[in-house]
């Protein structure tokens, strides 16, 4: 039989789009992604030797558990994101715990004097120093893990290398801090510019759209200052809370596994196959971070681990409208939210400056309740734990979980600050405000009187006649250079590595009292080191440890 004329003219028409490798005449007019483990295609057959056209539906067996992307959402190409298999789940994530262990390994037997964390006998309870380069090996195996998953088609880089530049910034940024101290405003500076660079590569926040129904909020130019906070706050989030062994690496486990759920019930390998790799770094990272520690994250490790999480979780929502994948990862992060909140709301009414460090977070008073590091870590994770749960809830339910979960963290919060002692009754509630306004006022002239003494330093002629008013000044704030009965030996830390000691009474202030009268003591005698080569007469004096730069402290 002759073929038809509209039939010659349609096989031209599929000769000519897909070349002289398709021999069988046949065109699939479209293919529909409608299912992720149940696919369905359509497709209309036309035979070109002139068979009647028929209209042919098909159901291949799906693959076992495998993922998919969504076809119209991923780039063309032999770089584009292909389903991942669990086999392949296993070797990104297995693959990135070796290269982190095997990295973390080899900084502990060849990192030296380079970027020591020194114990204060205040904050920093360790006992000898600690390299604070752990954020090394984590981007080396997560780095690593991308560049395998783009090189096999598992990642699509037209939409990742922006995110895969960007952390390489941020951690930058960190790492030259753990060498270096940059100080809190050059960072500051350079978390934001990192941030920017990513806005201006087009990853951003441009409208917010409710996963629970109909309807969104275009953002305009609220894009940018919204997307730049996102970016900037989870990494400060996440380095605030690394002040306790195997804490922040934990939790950046738990989050990256989180996404890691998101991307595979999403149908979103590409974020899939990061969050796999991540998890991998963390969980190698954290067999030498767990108590007691042999190796810490330090600035570079924490702003990558915040930074990571802050910028993969914006590709899971679909062209940058965001609530729902955002609203987990908020969720998940409910105890360092928690955490910072008390720490600003505390340091602000106190009088502190806000990234002055302390010794009063949430694990800290842990601790002080009488929990084992290990138990206290165990709680903590347990928490993380059920608020990811509670996040995942309220997206896989549509917002039908939503007011549980809001009931839940409320709840938290207030248990959380009565049982750790931030309020010691919610019947008194107003009457501890007034207390702490009125030891706000005491530090105030704290402070002032350690400019005095500043002033003293600069205008005696010798350190004897400087002495008399240093000892008066520490009259003043209740403190001796000299053992009393029942007195209280506090420790001051010198940035030659030259320990000091000053005595307290042995009183109801709280301990944090007595350590910000000790910061006010601090310049003073660094003052006196830098004019006169030694401390007033009757400072005693300790054996000095080894310190490449004791002043750096992580952000707190």
């Amino acid at each position: 039989m002759a073929a038809s004329p509209r039939a010659v003219e349609m096989a031209a028409m599929v000769s000519a789009s897909i070349g002289d490798g398709v021999s069988s005449g046949l065109k699939v007019q479209e293919a529909i992604w409608k299912d992720a483990t149940h696919e369905f295609f359509e497709a209309e057959v036309l035979n070109v030797h002139g068979a009647t056209p028929m209209l042919s539906t098909f159901q291949p067996d799906p693959p076992p558990r495998m993922i998919a992307p969504n076809p119209a959402d991923i780039p063309f190409g032999p770089w584009a994101p292909r389903p991942v298999s669990w086999l392949e789940m296993s070797i990104y994530f297995g693959g990135a715990l070796v290269v982190a262990a095997l990295g973390t390994w080899w900084i502990l037997k060849n990192s030296g004097q380079v970027g020591l964390d020194t114990p204060d006998h205040r904050r920093k309870l360790h006992e000898k120093a600690i390299p604070r380069l752990g954020g090394g090996p984590i981007f080396l195996a997560v780095g690593l893990a991308c560049l395998v998953a783009g090189y096999i088609g598992g990642l699509g880089w037209s939409r990742w290398l922006p995110v895969a530049v960007c952390n390489a910034l941020i951690f930058s940024v960190g790492f030259a801090d753990d060498l270096k101290p940059l100080g809190a405003k050059v960072k500051l500076i350079g978390q934001v510019g990192t941030a920017l660079v990513l806005y201006s590569l087009g990853v951003s926040i441009d409208m917010l759209s409710n996963p629970f129904g109909e309807g969104s909020i275009m953002l305009g130019w609220w894009s940018l200052p919204l997307t730049v906070f996102w970016l900037v706050s989870i990494p400060n989030i996440i380095n605030l809370i690394d002040g306790m062994d195997g804490l922040a690496g934990g939790f950046g486990l738990f989050l990256c596994l989180t996404l890691a759920f998101i991307g595979y019930h999403g149908n979103q390998p590409d974020v899939l196959v990061v969050s796999l790799a991540m998890a991998g770094a963390l969980a190698g990272f954290l067999i030498f971070n767990l108590p007691p520690a042999k190796i810490f994250l330090g600035d570079g490790g924490a702003y990558l681990i915040g930074f990571f999480i802050a910028s993969v979780s914006l590709f899971t929502s679909n062209k940058g409208s965001v609530i729902g994948a955002l609203l987990v990862i908020i969720m998940a992060l409910g105890v360092p939210i928690l955490d910072t909140l008390f720490a600003i709301i505390r340091r602000a009414m106190r009088g502190v400056p806000i990234f002055n460090a302390d010794a009063e977070h949430i694990h800290h008073r842990l601790i002080l309740l009488g929990f084992s590091k290990g138990r206290a870590l165990a709680a903590l994770y347990s928490v993380c734990l059920a608020l990811s749960l509670v996040g995942l809830s309220v997206l896989f339910t549509k917002g039908v979980a939503l007011p549980v979960a809001g009931a839940f963290l409320l709840l938290l919060a207030l248990g959380t600050a009565r049982y750790l002692g931030y309020v010691r009754s919610w019947s008194n509630f107003r009457v501890q405000i007034d207390e702490v306004l009125e030891r706000r006022r005491k530090r105030e002239f704290f402070r002032a009187y350690g400019r005095v003494l500043d002033f003293e330093v600069e205008h005696c002629e010798n350190l004897e006649g400087f002495a008399k008013q240093f000892n008066h000044g520490l009259k003043r704030m209740g403190l001796d250079v000299s053992a009393q009965t029942g007195s209280i030996p506090e420790t001051l830390l010198l940035t030659d590595g030259r320990r000091c000691l000053v005595h307290r009474p042995k009183d109801g202030i709280e301990t944090s009292e007595w350590h910000l009268r000790l910061d006010v003591l601090l310049p003073v005698l660094e003052r006196c080191l830098e004019k006169w080569g030694a401390l007033p007469p009757g400072v005693e004096q300790t054996e000095s440890i080894p310190t490449s730069d004791p002043s750096s402290q992580p952000t707190a």
